[in-house]
């Protein structure tokens, strides 16, 4: 499934820091106790009707019920309707890979037109997901230009695979790569990109050339809390420019004329949301804010990637309405 959305030009052991895994807010922390709270009222509830039930057919005698019929029989509902909710979560959503198509009309190109492809938050393991069905999809799509913002990697024995999926993207003008998380704190000992075709980008712009017509491609690797500073030069602002990162967590900091599409990932959109709330929890510094989706930010759009894969044990292996994406970006001409 293809969602298209126009856009004029607008005005093992885990080290820790501010970057590696940002704390909960607050209101996540509410968030997920109430979730979890009213799970474990509903269930509790229905475990106890039913043992209720079995002792009374048990003893054959009748026992007094806790509750009229109905809001029984509501509970009864609520109690499977969760069952099915889990099974979909868990069997079904996962591998139901959406993408989502989105044109930016912009005033800096006057002759061609590129088209970018976004993937992130791979985390590969041992476990096969959309591996396969990425590469289909991409590749079907015809990229000028693939991107990749991070979290390729859940365990060791997802390397091969990993490798295998990245090597077979196909994008005639380049495929650019930044470091998530767990690169910088999981896997700093692995070159996860060698041999696949990807320019790992940290503090390095590309410029990317059709015809007389040219975008830059700049990508700023996850940092370290002594690295010091956003690592981000000088762009000009003449220029259509990306940037790439693995969270949304620059955006307030670098947005404006010189940055047109900031690409990013590592909310996987909360992984688990609920309609009309959205994200439960994001590990973002600015939380729900920037969750998922697109987001003009002063002159900057910024694109937060739900990914395709799931965060490693013991981390629920679910999604439910976060639904792993693919994005593509037509950058056209504003005429």
């Amino acid at each position: 499934m293809a969602r298209s959305i126009e856009f004029g030009e607008g005005g093992p052991a885990v080290g820790r820091s501010d970057i590696d895994m940002i704390p909960m807010r607050p209101n996540e922390v509410i968030s997920i106790a109430i979730f979890l709270l009213v799970l474990l009222a509903l269930y509790g509830f229905e475990i106890g009707v039913l043992l209720r039930a079995g002792v009374a057919r048990f003893r054959r005698r009748p026992v007094r019920p806790l509750l009229t019929r109905k809001p029984v029989l509501v509970v009864h509902v609520l109690a499977a309707l969760g069952i099915v909710c889990f099974l979909y979560a868990r069997f079904i959503e996962p591998f139901r890979v959406e993408v989502n198509v989105m044109t930016v009309r912009t005033p800096k190109l006057t002759e061609a037109s590129f088209r970018i492809v976004q993937i992130s938050d791979l985390h590969c393991d041992r476990t096969p997901r959309n591996e396969e069905e990425m590469v289909r999809t991409v590749n079907a799509l015809k990229p000028d230009v693939i991107v990749a913002t991070g979290d390729y990697l859940n365990d060791r024995a997802g390397v091969p695979r990993l490798k295998d999926a990245l090597r077979r993207l196909e994008a005639p003008l380049g495929k650019f790569a930044v470091t998530g998380n767990f690169e910088v704190y999981h896997w700093r000992d692995l070159d996860l990109i060698d041999g696949t075709g990807f320019e790992l980008l940290d503090r390095r712009t590309r410029l990317v050339t059709k015809g007389e017509a040219s975008i830059g491609i700049h990508g700023r690797g996850m940092v370290l809390p002594d690295d010091g500073g956003d690592g981000l030069p000088d762009l000009p602002s003449d220029r259509f420019n990306v940037l790439l990162y693995h969270t949304p967590d620059l955006i307030e900091r670098v947005a404006g004329p010189q940055v047109d599409l900031y690409l990013c990932g590592h909310t996987h959109g909360g992984q688990v949301a609920l309609p009309l709330y959205g994200a439960l929890i994001t590990f973002s510094k600015y939380g729900k804010k920037y969750e998922s989706g697109v987001h003009q930010v002063g002159e900057t759009m910024l694109y937060v990637n739900r990914g395709l894969g799931l965060e490693p044990r013991p981390a629920p292996q679910v999604r439910f309405f976060a639904r792993p994406e693919i994005a593509v970006f037509d950058i056209v001409p504003d005429r």
